[in-house]
């Protein structure tokens, strides 16, 4: 499936630039109660990340089953403590939008994630266990409390659709583009426009935009060094102009290596990305696009509050000392001291060998943008995606063949996708009419299987990051899912300019998806089912409107409301995983569930003020959301014996207001300010397998209702210097709100100095930066193995510590 992917891409790549050059529960019942739709007898949740829990409402829905959060904590009640450039037009076609500048962008470590420099946004919380965010299994975006895999996300043009760990829907950012080739990023403050293509958006959209080839030939070199071992190296390589129809090209590779601030092993990622421009004729163009990645990290262990509390900050998996964690898992060797006097909670659950995953992707295509005539214009892209992925962690609970105490067990994921966004735009008077389809085919596989261990003494062990295979194929295969998704999405719309200043966009989309296939096999004796589920899902919405409003009073004042319905394609995922009606625990529980089973929507109002001017920048919006069906997974049942349970939670109420300020006093000075606040509740009662809880009115999971942002940026000649700090309020753990993770400080600092030409380098440039500048402890990921209805669970991560970054970099 790689190689196919990979020849495909080049082939197209090849032959595009050949004619370039050629041319707490109560007894109660209520009648809005929400229903469940399915529980886990076997608590086995496979896919860390794999749908978030989340979202507006739970946790990540990680791999369980042998996890650490297998076996929870006890009952616990307790409340743990522990220019900014974000500007630009506030619409950019259609949509309420806010961009990150180039500026912003270059003060960050090479390589880090582009979902970090969103963080200074109003309403934006990123947090990450890693200080460039780049580990898919320990990061986490929300906007205005979506989660990240409810949001529409493109890099040029491309859907990424659902990025959260182990999907089978979707790909990464971070491995989508390498950091240093973004020219443009923009995010939404409404709901997203209607012509945006994705499966999942449903509070807003992000659009990231890669660099054009240079016009003289040239490159860019860049090295970074960091705490723990870190490095990282990035090439760029411009053909310029290749003749005079202006053909032009460049390729760059990445290598990023990160060190481990807790425990041994690494977090490594490379990357190659190409782009061919090709104009046609003044105002058409056509572009090639390629990316590769390649990715291979030891993952952070999941914590607890009774963790943090008796055993402190920092529990690191035992890896590399694989005579200690063979002797604990046959019992010839103690547990670490303090390990099994955490209430609740298995020491041999804290003290596993190992966790990683090793993954690769391919993305390529072709974009076409073509003036047809003076008034009409077609824009086109065509694109592919192939993704092989290994999730893995160290199995007590099914021992190697040849005597081992344990296995490696992998979770393999496969998908292959390809895709065509087409539109057309006309412009006539006052009139801008817009139509196109989008349709993509992606088939995707998930298989769980275990490999054998060495015999202590008689051989190295296996690692996280593969390979598996050493002592011999899979000895042990729990399931093999397979499924065939399509989506077609239509949109139309019309761009009215009202009057001078005054424009209305109003248009609609039409959306289906449906998802065929599902259990290929399944061994009855893992899984504990006569038969796992396999049948249809269709997800269809005829009218999905979205109007927008905007008013330039004067080149001073603006005024702005956007709303939207939108919805999300259903989850696709396998037994056992995350949030997706494929993951109960038997096909006839997915029989029944689907009868009345409806895909989640949201409707989003929002409406806000802008004040522009030289030395004041001024933004500030309300909002309201209302999330419809989300179906989401909570750990439900007793903590030392947990069910994970998918539940349709209802309704989902989310109003909020952002202010943001930026004042540039003096040339080369910006200061900013931004203050978000969201009251976001769960509407419903629900039902579940672990008894009733009175949610209705309880605060969502995992987002601050408060956060504070400021910033100060100078630059005096080639120096610039920086700092900012946000502040994150108190997170609510569980669904029941009765424990809960105290509100936090993260700052971070940093300088460069430019100093242009050096014999035949040019714009020579060193920089300094310090992540977490005061070395706080805070927990970054919350809810990875679902969240808690009530107490404490061991699904959370701890952020990474203070590290130190200097960075060299020259073009030529």
């Amino acid at each position: 499936m790689r190689t196919r992917s990979l020849l495909l891409s080049s082939i197209a790549l090849f032959a595009v630039s050949q004619s370039a050059l050629a041319a707490g529960h109560t007894p109660l019942q209520a009648a809005d109660d929400a229903a469940p739709v399915t529980a886990h007898a076997r608590t086995h949740v496979a896919a860390r990340h794999a749908g978030n829990a989340a979202q507006v409402a739970g946790g990540k829905n990680t791999p369980t089953r042998n996890t650490p959060a297998r076996r929870k904590a006890e009952a616990l009640e307790s409340h743990a403590t522990e220019s900014v450039a974000v500007t630009g037009r506030q619409l950019t076609g259609r949509d309420a939008e806010q961009a990150v500048s180039k500026a912003i962008m270059r003060q960050y470590v090479p390589g880090t994630s582009a979902y970090k420099m969103l963080d200074r946004t109003p309403g934006v919380s990123f947090t990450s266990t890693d200080p460039f965010g780049i580990d898919s299994f320990g990061a986490n975006l929300y906007v205005r409390g979506f989660f990240m895999n409810q949001m529409g996300v493109t890099v040029d043009g491309v859907p990424l659709n659902d990025q959260t760990y182990q999907s089978v829907s979707g790909m990464s950012l971070a491995s989508a583009i390498i950091p240093d080739d973004i020219q443009s990023m923009r995010m939404s403050q409404g709901a997203g426009s209607v012509e945006l293509p994705s499966t999942n958006t449903l509070g807003g959209t992000i659009q990231i935009g890669s660099a054009d080839p240079e016009d003289k030939r040239g490159g860019k070199v860049s090295q970074s060094f960091g705490s723990y071992g870190s490095y990282r190296t990035y090439v760029r390589l411009d053909s310029g102009k290749l003749n005079p129809t202006g053909t032009k090209f460049y390729t760059s590779y990445a290598r990023t290596d990160e060190g481990m601030w807790m425990g041994s092993g690494d977090q490594f990622m490379q990357q190659v990305d190409a782009k061919l421009v090709q104009p046609i004729n003044e105002r058409s163009r056509m572009s090639a696009f390629f990316n590769w990645s390649s990715l291979a990290q030891w993952n952070y262990p999941d914590t607890s509050i009774g963790i943090l509390k008796n055993l402190g900050w920092r529990t690191p998996h035992l890896y590399p000392n694989y005579g200690l964690a063979y002797g604990i898992a046959n019992g010839t060797s103690a547990l670490p001291a303090g390990y099994g006097n955490v209430p609740g909670i298995d020491g041999s659950n804290i003290a596993m060998y190992d966790g990683g995953q090793a993954e690769t992707n391919y993305m390529g295509g072709l974009h076409f943008d073509l003036a047809l005539t003076d008034h009409l214009t077609w824009n086109t892209t065509i694109y592919g995606h192939s993704q092989t992925g290994y999730y893995s962690y160290t199995d007590s609970d099914d021992p190697s063949p040849n005597g081992a105490p344990f296995s490696e067990e992998v979770w393999q994921n496969r998908q292959e996708r390809y895709g065509l966004d087409t539109s057309l735009r006309y412009k006539w008077g006052r009139h801008t009419f817009e139509g196109g389809v989008w349709y993509e085919n992606n088939n995707q596989q998930a298989g769980l299987f275990n490999y054998q261990q060495p015999l202590l003494g008689q051989g190295a062990p296996l690692k996280a990051v593969g390979p598996y295979d050493v002592y011999g194929p899979a000895f042990l295969e729990g399931y093999n899912f397979q499924w065939t998704t399509n989506v077609m999405q239509f949109h139309l719309q019309d761009s009215i300019q009202l009057a001078q200043g005054l424009t209305l966009h109003a248009g609609f989309k039409s959306m289906t998806a449906t998802t065929s296939g599902g259990a290929q096999y399944n061994n009855a004796d893992w899984t504990g089912a006569d038969a796992l589920p396999n049948g249809s899902l269709t997800a269809s919405q005829a009218f999905l409107p979205h109007v927008n409003l905007d008013w330039h009073i004067n080149r001073h004042h603006e005024i702005y409301v956007d709303v939207a319905e939108n919805m999300r394609a259903y989850e696709v995922s396998a037994y056992g995983v995350a949030n997706s009606v494929y993951s109960v625990q038997d096909q006839a529980t997915f029989q029944a569930q689907k009868k009345s089973l409806e895909p989640s929507k949201a409707w989003v109002y929002l409406g806000g003020y802008r004040y522009t001017s030289k030395y004041f920048q001024v933004n500030a919006t309300v909002y309201h959301a209302s999330l419809i069906h989300p179906i989401l997974a909570a750990a439900v049942g007793s903590l030392t014996n947990p069910v994970s349970q998918v539940i349709d939670f209802g309704h989902i109420s989310m109003t909020g207001a952002n202010g943001d300020i930026t004042i540039t006093p003096i040339d080369g000075l910006s200061i900013s300010n931004n203050l978000s606040y969201n009251k976001g509740t769960y509407d419903r009662n629900v039902d579940t397998v672990g008894g009733y809880y009175a949610l209705a009115g309880k605060n969502i999971v995992n987002y601050p209702a408060w956060m504070y942002k400021t910033s100060v940026a100078y630059t005096w000649k080639g120096m610039t210097a920086h700092f900012d700090a946000n502040y994150y309020s108190r997170r609510y753990y569980s669904f029941m709100n009765d424990t809960s993770i105290g509100g936090y400080w993260l700052a971070n600092a940093g300088a460069q100095y430019r100093f242009g030409k050096l014999s035949v380098l040019k714009d020579v440039t060193a920089s300094f930066n310090v992540y977490n500048l005061f070395n706080t402890k805070y927990i970054s990921m919350m809810g990875e193995n679902d969240n808690p209805a009530v107490g404490d669970y061991q699904s959370m991560e701890r952020g990474a510590v203070r590290e130190f970054f200097g960075t060299v970099s020259a073009s030529f």
